[in-house]
């Protein structure tokens, strides 16, 4: 990659550390779709005396995915199981694109692609466990976690520095943001929109 075309050196920095295949995989996204649990969150499940599903997300992954909507990327949640806690999680951050109880998610990921006119080189998708090693071999752009099995890792294009639900979906979003020279902008004062709370 041609370090003239970065405009902000912390765009360099993160494309510092990624292959120019990766970067040119990147660039093209338009969709990105997630797993739940094990990225979004750390992958345990806490129950209250009640029978509660708890699940702890960090504020780091969801400005990030905040920032990707804003500059134009669609995000998706892919889930294998159920719970209003990702529901309301998703609606604190402003994401449409919830999926449940996903068994196939190669299908649902085809799915997302023709529903937003994408062609799959242009959908990424980042998970962790066995059930989303089809997605992510459909998928232009895979990434992963480090604590994810390793036969899940490899086949990821790219693998997160940052553990899943600390941080490596954030890692995934300022790389997206990076590789298509939109996360310079966001070092104005002026330029971050979110608004309110950091989600």
């Amino acid at each position: 990659m041609n370090p003239n075309t970065i405009a902000h050196p912390a765009e360099a920095l993160i494309l510092s550390k990624v292959s120019a295949a990766v970067i040119e995989r990147v660039r093209q996204i338009r969709l990105m779709a997630f797993d739940v649990d094990g990225v979004l969150t750390d992958g345990h499940l806490w129950y209250s005396p009640q029978g509660e599903q708890l699940k702890c997300f960090h504020v780091l992954d969801g400005h990030g995915l905040k920032l990707l909507m804003e500059s134009g990327i669609i995000v998706a949640l892919v889930t294998g199981r159920d719970g209003a806690v990702i529901s309301r999680r998703a609606a604190e951050l402003g994401i449409g694109l919830v999926q449940h109880n996903v068994r196939d998610k190669a299908q649902a990921l085809q799915t997302l692609a023709q529903e937003h006119g994408c062609n799959l080189s242009e959908v990424g998708y980042m998970g962790d466990d066995i059930i989303d090693v089809p997605a992510m071999q459909r998928a232009g752009f895979a990434a992963s976690v480090p604590n994810a099995p390793t036969y899940v890792a490899q086949a990821a294009h790219w693998v997160s520095p940052s553990v899943g639900g600390a941080g490596a979906v954030r890692d995934c979003c300022d790389l997206i943001l990076a590789a298509q020279g939109k996360l310079g902008a966001y070092f104005s004062p002026n330029a971050l929109r979110t608004g309110g709370t950091i989600q």
